[in-house]
């Protein structure tokens, strides 16, 4: 049913997501910097709030308010007049202070009784792994992603991931991508010479979704899909080659085949 969906509100993805992701899931959104992680991210959420009626929290390690402020405002992006109107919270909090929190209480508590957010995003999760030790990192990030659920949120946690620049071995050297239910990825392609980013679907457990790598940009209305990469193969591999399509007529100039 599509009630289960959490829309995105971008309609190319949605229709690549088969409507949506699932409401409730955890999604992780890995990226290089630069691939518009962020512009997604508040797109989610603001989208959740003006098209769906859904709160929201964007919660943030790395940025301070005002400059979110700022860079939304150049999309159209009125967070202060959201907040004033108790449908968003944008906070910004370090990663010690979330990792403290008492298992009785929890830091985002009070924002959620304040706007009973349906949607959530962290900017980012890669940050707050920063603070954890490497052999408790699995359990921070399972107690954090549980947390979250059991609150009903839609969440979209963004990961810096430079190695997708390259080759894509593991989105996630930490080995968390098992503790989310789907993932998107933001990657940056190189063709003739030209730099160009390509999303794709890696996982969205409990759907089907589109499989094809697809370009996409950021304009000046926010996050934009264009067309799939049809006519390329190796992508993934950071070694794009365009398809060599031989129609039948040219093999049969060539001699390759015979007249039937």
């Amino acid at each position: 049913m599509m009630d289960d969906r959490a829309k995105t509100g971008i309609t190319e993805l949605d229709n690549m997501l088969r409507g949506g992701f699932m409401r409730g899931d955890a999604v992780l959104l890995a990226g290089s910097a630069g691939m518009g992680k962020t512009t997604l991210g508040l797109e989610y959420i603001i989208n959740g709030i003006t098209k769906y009626r859904e709160n929201g929290l964007y919660v943030t390690f790395e940025q301070l308010p005002s400059q979110i402020y700022r860079d939304s405002a150049n999309f159209g992006w009125q967070l202060k007049k959201m907040e004033e109107e108790d449908t968003l919270r944008v906070i910004c909090t370090s990663p010690n202070l979330l990792l403290e929190a008492s298992d009785g209480e929890h830091l985002f508590d009070s924002f959620i009784d304040e706007v009973h957010p349906k949607r959530i995003v962290v900017d980012s999760l890669s940050h707050l792994a920063m603070f954890v030790p490497q052999n408790e990192l699995r359990k921070e990030m399972y107690k954090f992603v549980m947390y979250l659920k059991t609150k009903h949120l839609s969440s979209l946690l963004l990961w810096e991931s430079p190695g997708l620049m390259g080759q894509v071995q593991s989105i996630t050297e930490e080995g968390i991508s098992f503790l989310v239910d789907a993932i998107l990825i933001l990657k940056p392609v190189e063709i003739e010479s030209s730099m160009r980013k390509a999303l794709g679907i890696l996982k969205l457990r409990g759907s089907d979704h589109d499989k094809r790598l697809t370009e996409y940009e950021i304009t000046s209305e926010g996050f934009k899909l264009r067309k799939p990469f049809v006519e390329y193969e190796g992508i993934m591999s950071g070694s794009p080659r365009k398809i060599l399509r031989v129609s039948e007529a040219d093999l049969l100039k060539s001699g390759l085949i015979k007249r039937r």
